[in-house]
């Protein structure tokens, strides 16, 4: 557990599983070990300064000796046994420490010997001296770190979950908005083909010839139409034609009744909206404004951009709604919901009054051309 990466599996070849990152901080645990040794023998008068130094690589050696087998083993208990034995690891690892201990004390005792450090006749007086000490710092400074790599194990595994989970859940809710919107446009195209056709119906009796054409577009619109159903943004340039294509079907049916002028700017061919989204406020316009005065009634249709933000307007002379009233199985209803699967709070269908006409915007925020 000390030093190690719990994130991997249990390994026959654990050892290979140490890196060199591991073995700094090894070496640097052994010198803060030493160090804070030589500090607590200074204080205590125990050495001079000048013994210091050697002293301090004494030790230095003793930290080495028992923190490298150290590793080794905390490293080869946690990947064995700490999905095992959870309740009983901490005992394993303090049973290695213990292990590490004598050995690391033995074999730099063994060193300091061939060196000719300490005579042979005090082997065992050293190894006895140093011992009780080794383990207590050794239990210490290994049980401490072995907590400390198991909670911050734990708190990695649970962030990891965590975020799984987020992926999850957003995932869920993606799938969940499009298949909300895919119900949404599904319910959109009888309506518009419900309305296209008694626009053909009416033109059949009185201009065969112009029926025909108005097949011929009313199977571009359909196209369209089912296409859109695999996107939820077209292009504005596509969104324009459609709308045309409509005003000129509805055009053969309420002749001089019906009047439109289309005012976007070229900056805007390429910005994404819902697709049939326009189309829903001209169909309105048509079906609630034109169809029901004698006199007809002029409809225009412009586009802007300020603050970050695409404005389209449907301008007609109809006396005006409230979107309180719109039912969700209306068209403006379905592109609401529309608007706020896919620009969130950010996309809004409003209704004012403009010089005593009704001014019926789409708004979202601008993405630039695509």
């Amino acid at each position: 557990m000390m030093f190690c990466n719990n994130s991997d599996k249990p390994s026959r070849r654990w050892f290979s599983r140490l890196t060199a990152g591991n073995y700094l901080k090894v070496l640097l645990t052994a010198a803060l070990v030493a160090v804070i040794c030589m500090a607590i023998f200074l204080s205590l008068g125990k050495i001079r300064l000048s013994q210091a130094v050697v002293h301090m690589a004494l030790v230095l050696v003793y930290s080495v000796s028992i923190s490298l087998p150290s590793m080794l083993l905390l490293n080869w208990i946690a990947f064995r046994y700490t999905e095992r034995f959870p309740r009983l690891v901490f005992l394993f690892c303090a049973a290695a420490l213990l292990v590490s201990s004598c050995f690391g004390v033995l074999v730099s005792n063994l060193l300091f010997l061939i060196a000719g450090i300490i005579p042979s006749n005090t082997f065992w007086l050293e190894f006895q001296a140093n011992i009780t000490f080794s383990i207590v710092i050794a239990l210490v400074v290994g049980l401490s770190i072995t907590t400390y790599e198991t909670l911050r194990y734990k708190l990695q595994a649970a962030t990891l979950e965590l975020r799984t989970r987020q992926v999850e859940q957003e995932r869920a809710y993606k799938l969940l908005a499009e298949a909300r919107l895919s119900s949404l446009e599904s319910r959109i195209h009888p309506h518009f083909l419900f309305n296209t056709l008694n626009s053909i119906s009416a033109l059949i009796p009185r201009d065969p010839q112009l029926a025909e054409d108005t097949v011929g577009k009313l199977a571009s619109l359909l196209r369209f139409s089912l296409g859109a159903n695999h996107s939820s943004l077209v292009s504005l340039s596509q969104e324009l034609k459609i709308v045309r294509d409509y005003l000129e079907i509805e055009k053969t049916r309420f002749g001089k009744r019906l009047s439109y002028s289309i005012e976007v700017p070229e900056e805007l061919q390429d910005v994404k909206v819902p697709p049939l989204a326009l189309q829903s406020l001209v169909e309105n316009a048509v079906k609630h404004v034109v169809s029901q005065r004698s006199q007809g009634a002029v409809i225009k249709i412009s586009g802007s951009r300020d603050a970050g933000r695409v404005r389209l307007k449907v301008l007609d002379d109809g006396p005006g709604f409230s979107l309180d009233a719109i039912k969700p199985e209306h068209g403006l209803g379905n592109l609401i919901a529309r608007l706020e699967l896919l620009f969130g709070s950010e996309g809004r269908l409003d209704v004012t009054r403009e010089n005593e006409k009704t001014a019926v915007s789409l708004s979202f925020p601008w993405n630039g051309r695509s």
